[in-house]
């Protein structure tokens, strides 16, 4: 197609683009490396490991890294913080290079001095899922092999009665009352951080290629996975990110040092740390880039708006469900909201109406979405300024380092405009998963991740999101595996037969719903199977629609459930 902009003039096309970004010499210039013997483009100017990051993140002195309500922390003294508990990990409690440190904590500035104080001792960091239920937090840590527990009060006070049987120690971020039996005040393992500019990390060498993080991903047979993430995966992102939202930028006629100039970004971060996208693409990458992260200690659409107004906010977003919550609020234009220069967000599809919604409420302000995984460490695609006006049911196409297939049931690749899975490649892309190699082989072969997402690409490398192959759903940006409720469902004693399927949600984008056949003489209700199943999975999966039936539920010959046939007759 000729590329032109909103004005009528010509846009450069995506390949001129993509030369002039990462010539020699340019900000994004690109080199070749082994990585576990593939050859794989990279960043060259991407900082080695998340210690550099840190290192790096010192250099923004006393500006407002982390806000939480009345705390402010500076770049300079969460540096000292970090490197204090860097020290405290290896002289406290013996982490060598490699061992793993959980963290399972609300999104305090503890999570990130944890974070990164850990990775600077060699540790690979096991962020959990918070809104785990003690059985799940006790499997993250089991199956990590955790030697070191960082939580917070209420997820301590949660596996308080695993702890013991666990031996890990605990380390507990603002304690609310008596501690767990063997643990620590977080306060009081750190100790005095000292003066943050004398303060220095502990000495351990570390390589890009070194694990770095264990981030675990809902599971497809009731289990979750542990995505086995490097040093050199997680500082690729904060390029490619920069990457994907200056790519647009110059592609409508501006230079990359004019997008490079310094402007203060202050971001509301509205997903959680546990996450790819809170971890890499906000905390990691404002580290590096000296942007200030305004935390709250939960999703409010309230006091996101004050927020907003109060920090002077530039950008928000996180998943489409919050960003439509807070431009939708009755009481939005009783708020300041002029310092925003843009919506993001990814994680879940995003309803035409929400880019209606931007367009009335923020006019000027382009959206921006992107695509990205656990397993690809966010960013692999990116979609924002002339790229999304002129393609916005795209995800965008992918940053420089990457390059993605779409291929059909064989393995063959497919030409433009043709649906199939989608396969990624690049530094992005994580080592495997933790401990499971029959997954981690059928998932990564030869340097290429399988998606598992069904997608088509267009003649210019633009992504398109057709559909999920996996058996999951999204419930406000949260992806939940089918598989694993209804595995929970089927330990329930009445529970014969079951299906979960995706009900449309217009705020969450879906609900999880729950077809049941009952034994034979057995009775149960909703609320019956919902407190059996809180005991066993996160709230955020457990069913919210029921329908009970008598009838066998629809089977193809190879006995699988046909769900497609489900939800058209139930949901129409």
């Amino acid at each position: 197609m000729q590329d032109q902009d909103v004005q009528g003039g010509r846009l450069a096309g995506i390949a001129e683009v993509r030369a002039a970004m990462t010539a020699p010499g340019q900000l994004f210039e690109m080199a070749e490396t082994q990585i576990r013997g593939v050859r794989t483009r990279v960043w060259k100017n991407a900082p080695p490991t998340l210690r550099d990051v840190l290192e790096a993140s010192r250099g923004h002195g006393g500006a407002d890294f982390l806000v939480y309500g009345g705390d402010r922390l500076t770049f300079a003294g969460h540096y000292a913080r970090a490197a204090a508990f860097a020290r405290r990990l290896i002289d406290r409690y013996g982490v060598a290079k490699g061992d793993r440190v959980a963290i399972a904590m609300r999104n305090y500035p503890e999570w990130s001095v944890a974070f990164f104080g850990a990775a600077a001792a060699g540790a690979v960091v096991v962020p959990l899922n918070a809104w785990w239920s003690a059985a799940e937090l006790e499997y993250g840590l089991r199956d990590s092999g955790a030697k070191v527990l960082v939580a917070d009060a209420e997820r301590a006070g949660r596996l308080a009665g695993v702890l013991p049987g666990l031996g890990i120690p605990c380390v507990v971020a603002r304690p609310d009352g008596p501690l767990p039996e063997g643990a620590a005040a977080f306060d009081d393992v750190l100790g005095d951080p000292g003066d943050p500019a004398a303060a220095s990390l502990p000495e351990v060498a570390l390589d890009p290629d070194d694990e770095a993080t264990i981030f675990y991903t809902s599971g497809t047979t009731g289990r979750s996975k542990g995505a086995l993430g490097t040093h050199r995966n997680i500082t690729t992102n904060p390029v490619s990110l920069a990457y994907g939202i200056m790519s647009a930028g110059v592609r409508a006629g501006r230079t990359v040092a004019e997008l490079a100039a310094p402007q203060p970004r202050v971001t509301l971060l509205s997903v959680p740390f546990f996450h790819a996208t809170g971890c890499h693409s906000v905390l990691v990458s404002s580290a590096l880039q000296g942007g200030t992260v305004v935390l709250m200690y939960k999703w409010d659409v309230a006091q996101a708006l004050e927020l907003i107004e109060r920090e002077k906010v530039t950008g928000f977003g996180g998943v489409p469900t919050m960003a439509w919550q807070v431009l939708t609020s009755p009481d939005f234009g009783d708020y300041d909201t002029s310092s925003l220069t843009g919506v993001s967000y990814g994680g879940a599809p995003a309803a035409p109406a929400l880019v209606d919604k931007i367009k009335e409420r923020l006019p000027e302000r382009v959206p921006g979405n992107g695509y990205g995984l656990t397993e690809t460490s966010s960013v692999t695609t990116y979609n924002g300024g002339v790229n999304y006006l002129e393609r916005p049911e795209s995800v965008g196409p992918p940053v420089a380092v990457c390059d993605v297939k779409v291929v059909d049931p064989a393995g063959a690749e497919l030409p433009p405009g043709e649906v199939g899975e989608l396969l990624i490649k690049g530094p992005n892309v994580i080592k495997g998963y933790w401990n499971k190699p029959e997954a981690t082989a059928q998932a990564f072969v030869d340097g290429w991740f399988h998606s598992g997402d069904l997608a088509r690409l267009d003649a210019d490398g633009f992504v398109y999101i057709v559909d999920r192959a996996k058996d999951m759903l999204i419930r406000g940006g949260e992806n939940i595996y089918c598989a694993e409720v209804e595995a929970a469902l089927y330990e329930h004693p009445a529970v014969a037969d079951c299906a979960v399927i995706g009900v449309p949600h217009q705020v969450l984008g879906e609900e999880v719903g729950a077809v049941i056949v009952l034994r034979p003489g057995a009775a149960a209700t909703e609320q019956d199977v919902q407190g059996f199943l809180r005991e066993r999975i996160a709230a955020f999966k457990v069913p919210v629609h029921f329908w009970f039936r008598e009838q066998e539920l629809p089977r193809n010959p190879g006995g699988k459930i046909l769900k497609r046939r489900l939800r058209e007759e139930l949901l129409g």
